[in-house]
């Protein structure tokens, strides 16, 4: 006998990746330039020149055999030192190396906060749109998952609903901003509001709520005036988690970090118990290279002035087709309303035209697909017209 919740996720896979797997077998059977994939949030820019510069210096000038072993169980303190004051630099943040927590990327971030602070049967609660491995993250650590209707004209958070929704079980909120898949950012007084309600709740039902920060989207934002705050400073009881992945392009690598900064109350227990967590999980010792060479590349970016090109040609292109969406403020990624009421039914039909699109229902709001234009520039060109072609076929009549 096997546990049936592990068995029920390994035969249903992410529909994210099955798309993905799809759209590999499909560019084999007609060549990759004739397929549209817009599936998966895979970095489409190099890293960025400081990373390969960082990793020849280290391979060329470090110990091999400290480069290559383990690190202290939490992380090289010269590593977590370097992104404390890269943080405190950027945001006044008054973090040292004992506030962070080296990780294999963001989902062992998550998971590792989650497990450090649910007890079993509490309840995680986030936001529609929300990336689907939340809820997967959630359960997997005994937690019960609650995600809140999307607000779904400006796809910041609904108020009332969570107002509802917050009850004496609930342990943690994860908020994701920039977006995915929306590209919304939440805006300062958005996140004021959020800290106002949640202190509240903190006090009527005398217990900690957590608000987990999951930020590896955080420096993909493309205009001058767009704000991404630093939520610690808004909310005392908020846990960051972070991630490579994105900044600097670095997906397959798996680095990032925990921070519990000293606003948490009892900030040193919590912080023990994500250590507990991380050795509970088998998340200890992150890749000692890539820790090194992320601290060296700490507050640097890939140029992401790329991705801000192709969302205003992919969003200026569905508009004047006459699709609807909401423009994206950061992260890689349009959240398109669906021609028909069934998302899934219109990916699948967009599949005719090779657009491979990922249904809204996903990331617990239908009707809406994500579209993920972090893709060559040129794809962008030559899907706009089978964007077209499927927006005529529906206005049409056709479906």
């Amino acid at each position: 006998m096997l546990p049936e919740n592990m068995l029920k996720l390994g035969l249903n896979r992410s529909a994210i990746r099955e798309l993905f797997e799809y759209g590999k077998k499909r560019s084999e059977e007609i060549g990759k330039e004739n397929v549209f994939d817009f599936s998966i949030g895979n970095p489409s820019i190099p890293a960025p020149d400081c990373l390969t510069n960082a990793l020849k210096e280290l391979l060329e000038n470090e110990d091999p055999v400290l480069l290559h072993g383990y690190s202290s169980a939490q992380g090289d303190a010269g590593v977590r030192a370097a992104i404390a004051d890269q943080l405190n630099e950027d945001y006044g943040a008054k973090l040292t190396a004992d506030n962070l927590y080296m990780t294999c990327g963001a989902a062992a971030s998550l998971c590792i906060s989650l497990k450090a602070v649910l007890l079993p049967g509490e309840e995680v609660l986030t936001f529609a749109p929300h990336f689907p491995e939340y809820k997967v993250f959630a359960e997997g650590q005994g937690g019960v998952f609650k995600a809140i209707e999307a607000d779904r004209e400006h796809f910041q958070i609904d108020f009332e609903k969570l107002e509802k929704a917050v009850t004496e079980k609930t342990r943690a909120v994860i908020i994701n901003s920039p977006n995915n898949p929306s590209g919304v950012v939440y805006s300062r007084e958005t996140l004021e509001k959020l800290a106002a309600l949640l202190r509240h709740k903190q006090e009527e039902y005398k217990r900690e709520i957590y608000l987990i920060s999951d930020e590896p989207y955080r420096e993909l934002v493309y205009d001058k005036e767009t704000e991404v705050p630093y939520v610690p400073a808004i909310y005392a009881n908020t846990i960051v988690c972070y991630s490579y992945s994105k900044s600097l392009s670095l997906p397959g690598e798996r680095i990032g970090y925990i921070a519990v900064p000293d606003c948490v109350k009892d900030s040193r227990n919590v912080y023990a118990s994500v250590c507990g967590a991380g050795r509970a999980l088998g998340y200890v010792c992150a890749p000692t290279l890539f820790q090194k060479a992320a601290a060296m590349c700490t507050g640097k970016t890939a140029d992401i002035d790329i991705y801000r090109k192709n969302r205003d040609m992919l969003y200026g292109g569905l508009k004047n087709i006459g699709y609807e969406c909401v423009k994206p403020d950061g992260a890689f990624y349009l959240f398109v309303k669906a021609l028909e009421e069934n998302a899934e039914a219109f990916c699948e039909n967009a599949k005719k035209y090779e657009l491979l699109l990922v249904p809204g229902d996903s990331f617990g709001c239908t009707g809406y697909v994500r579209v993920s234009y972090c893709v060559a520039p040129e794809t962008i060109e030559r899907a706009l017209p089978a964007f077209g072609k499927l927006f005529e076929e529906y206005a049409a009549g056709g479906k």
